[in-house]
């Protein structure tokens, strides 16, 4: 019986120290009869995240409840560029297997709405399709935007945190299940503006880092592409055809119509984006944008700086210093101002070397600042003149940190005795609004009736207050005379002026050249000329000319008087000519013809018409004629010009010659 009773209690503590070895089950393990789940296993891929699986064994006759597997992911590190697609190795894996008696290289196909698990592939440079496995490998991508991988067939959903099952995601900025915070949203649009002497302009300039891009272009001309990555190397994109492609590893996606382009990338850029237009038509085009930026520039706390006193009770504080996160040091604190989502953090204070001085009474508390003693301030010097007359610039002053004594003498100390307050800005913006602008008024009347003319108008240079000024490039200034046709046949003899003549909207477009700008030496300025006297025929306009001054320190312009400045002074009177009067015919004495159209004198010296040879004979036999190339010449280069430069009243008459006088052979 003893035995007995050994044996049993033998049994009994066997069991339980079998039970014990087991690993600490869950409370629904234990009562679903499961055994402790097993190891992990490898993970299905080294880099880009895999799955790793363990499986448990059911300890009951009966069916447990539950499942018997379970999966995490690992691997969680981005694989290197080299390493190429997943999808795209197992497709490229079958490249040496026969398919229906014939090798093919094989291309991943991607984003099956259907079935996004299996591994179909697609036979480069044929539209042949096929599933070559019901399954990817554990660890693919179900779709190629997203982090939702592939197990066992299924897709599985996976969140930022790269965690199974998990709903968490990235904001805006790429910031797994951030607030926001750590980007802005850019959106704008860009309208061309076509000019002689411009081919290109930009449209955007987006920095690394940015994400979800997306720009709309629509009219005749082209988008395209330049990069700087961080360490200066630059390249160009032209964006020629539709299609995917990486641009310094970033993803591109380019779709090009007849009369629209579309460009998109999802980021984050891997350098800084120039997008830039090219012209192509005589229309305008309008271009669309919209990112997310990252904010590279972020406010970071400083430590304590040094305790005001050496003993007997100080104060230190923190600051802030502005901290650029792509190459991780501190700039210039006009950076972080830029961003408003950025908010400086308050300088933190607290009490120092609180121990007592050495004195000959004992003890000595000794306060470093008090009421007869002010704290240091912060003193600034005045501002520099703006760097740009209009369009916006910057102008500039030194700040720095001061201390007054109890006799009111002023020394300058460290510059975190005043960061207690925040440290006034060192540059401002100055002169933003717009530079002047050509601004071209309506065409004259042609100066013809009938057959072929000109017309002119007047260009002016206005400022951003509406008033006629200078500044304007005389390069972008528009032209002020063309070729008109009235589509009226002309059967009534020549005009017996010559047809430059009959408006002198070119006078009045010449006098209104570009203005004097004001500047800090005293200078004419004249104002805008009145309209003029008479409502046809010739009358007189009437200006004001004024002597001024721009002060550098204020900004603001001052009158003169007249004999302050040096030089001749503008005309104050003029012709002008508002068209022929109602019955009148357009007639002019020589002395008004000379008042207004003496301007013309200097391009009669210039250019003039000259005979260049004759066309090629009317026919080849029988008799024909040969008419005389009249061509305007400059006569300084003997280049050809434009015909608009020569006066039509010189150009000579018609000449013609015979020619082919030989009877034309019988037929």
């Amino acid at each position: 019986m003893e035995g007995c009773r050994w044996a049993a209690a033998g049994t009994l503590f066997l069991a339980s120290l079998v039970l014990s070895s087991r690993t600490a089950r869950s409370e629904e393990d234990r009562d679903s009869l499961w055994d402790a789940w097993g190891s992990w296993s490898e993970c299905s891929r080294t880099c880009g995240g895999g799955a790793s699986y363990s499986l448990r064994r059911c300890l009951s006759s009966k069916t447990c409840e539950g499942r018997n597997i379970r999966y995490r992911t690992c691997s969680n590190v981005d694989c290197p560029p080299e390493a190429g697609d997943f999808r795209a190795q197992q497709c490229s894996a079958h490249n040496d297997v026969k398919y229906q008696g014939q090798f093919y290289e094989w291309l991943p196909v991607s984003n099956d709405p259907d079935n996004p698990c299996s591994l179909k592939c697609q036979a480069r440079g044929a539209a042949l399709v096929v599933e070559l496995a019901p399954k990817v490998l554990d660890g693919t991508r179900c779709y190629t935007e997203s982090l939702d991988m592939c197990i066992s067939g299924l897709c599985q959903i996976v969140g930022c945190d790269r965690q199974l099952g998990s709903a968490v995601k990235e904001d805006n900025c790429g910031v797994c299940n951030g607030d926001g915070s750590t980007c802005r949203l850019v959106r704008g649009q860009y309208k061309s503006q076509l000019s002689a002497n411009k081919l290109d302009d930009t449209v955007v300039a987006i920095p690394y880092g940015s994400r979800q891009v997306r720009l709309v272009l629509k009219g005749p001309d082209h988008l395209y592409l330049e990069t700087k990555t961080l360490q200066g190397v630059k390249s160009e994109n032209s964006l020629s055809s539709t299609g995917s492609f990486l641009v310094d590893n970033s993803s591109i996606d380019f779709q090009k119509f007849p009369d629209k382009e579309i460009l998109r990338i999802p980021g984050p850029l891997t350098a800084d984006f120039t997008i830039k237009i090219r012209y192509a038509g005589a229309a305008d085009s309008s271009v669309q944008f919209i990112f997310y930026q990252p904010i590279i520039h972020r406010w970071r706390e400083t430590d304590f700086f040094p305790c005001s006193a050496s003993c007997g009770g100080g104060y230190q504080l923190t600051s802030a210093e502005c901290f650029d996160l792509r190459s991780n040091r501190v700039v210039a604190d006009q950076y972080c101002h830029y961003y408003p989502e950025n908010i400086k953090p308050k300088p933190k204070l607290q009490e120092c070397n609180l121990d007592p001085c050495p004195a000959s009474d004992g003890y000595k508390q000794i306060m470093p600042y008090d009421l007869y003693h002010p704290l240091p301030r912060w003193e600034s010097t005045p501002w520099t003149a703006c760097s740009s007359s209009c369009g916006g610039g910057i102008q500039s002053r030194s700040i720095s940190c001061v201390e007054e004594d109890i006799q009111g003498h002023i020394s300058p100390v460290e510059e975190w005795k005043c960061m207690y307050t925040p440290k006034m800005p060192v540059v401002q913006p100055c002169n933003i609004f717009d530079c002047p602008k050509w601004l071209a008024q309506e065409w004259s009347p042609c100066t013809v009736t009938c057959g072929q003319g000109l017309r002119y108008r007047v260009v002016l240079c206005i400022d951003h207050r509406g008033m006629h000024t200078g500044g304007c490039s005389p390069k972008t200034k528009p032209h002020i005379k063309e070729e008109c046709i009235v589509p009226t046949p002309c059967y009534k003899p020549k005009e017996k002026l010559p047809v430059e003549a009959k408006l002198p909207w070119y006078k009045q477009a010449q006098e209104l050249e570009e203005g004097a700008v004001v500047s800090e030496e005293p200078s004419f300025i004249p104002e805008a000329w009145s309209t003029c006297s008479v409502t046809c025929g010739v009358g007189s306009q009437m200006r004001l000319v004024k002597c001024q001054v721009l002060l550098s320190f204020s900004q603001s312009v001052a009158d003169l008087p007249i004999d302050e400045c040096e030089g001749p002074k503008p005309v104050s009177q003029r012709a002008c000519y508002s068209g022929p009067c109602s019955g009148e015919a357009t007639e002019y004495t020589p002395e008004e013809t000379e008042l207004l159209y003496g301007s013309l004198q200097e391009f009669d010296e210039l250019y003039d018409w000259e005979y260049e040879g004759f066309t090629q004979c009317s026919e080849s036999c029988g008799g024909g004629v040969q008419e005389a190339v009249v061509t305007c010449l400059n006569k300084q280069t003997r280049e050809t010009a434009d015909e608009t430069l020569c006066v039509t009243s010189r150009r000579p008459p018609q000449l013609l010659k015979a020619c082919s006088l030989d009877p034309c052979p019988p037929r």
